[in-house]
């Protein structure tokens, strides 16, 4: 992708061809499922995290930091798939908010530390 908005195109189409291909559901409820969506994948980076570190002793080293790489991707998608099935302006909301968000971390020298951004 060559920019912001290749992204976004990627994130619409996911979002309608989610639509298409998924049963019908009350608006609510399709919005509560993509949510529990990002709830699995965040569970998929620790399981790939703990794979790659050996920490399960039944498992040992059953994945790589290139899935941990490849279930980050899967989270960043789904949480801005969640996004725009929350909004049709799901890009400028996500500009904005990282644009606030990149301005407190701008502030940290005079933030408290330890304080969240």
């Amino acid at each position: 992708m060559s920019d912001d908005g290749d992204l976004w195109q990627s994130i619409e189409h996911l979002q309608d061809w989610l639509a298409r291909t998924q049963p019908d559901r009350p608006p609510q409820e399709t919005l509560l499922l993509r949510m529990l969506k990002l709830s699995e994948e965040v569970g998929e980076v620790a399981e790939a995290v703990i794979g790659a570190t050996g920490q399960n002793p039944r498992k040992g080293v059953s994945h790589t930091w290139d899935d941990v790489r490849a279930e980050l991707c899967d989270v960043i998608i789904t949480a801005a798939v969640a996004l725009r099935t929350l909004s049709p302006d799901a890009q400028q909301i996500f500009t904005t908010h990282l644009a606030r968000v990149t301005a407190r971390s701008q502030e940290s020298d005079t933030a408290t530390p330890g304080k969240p951004l």
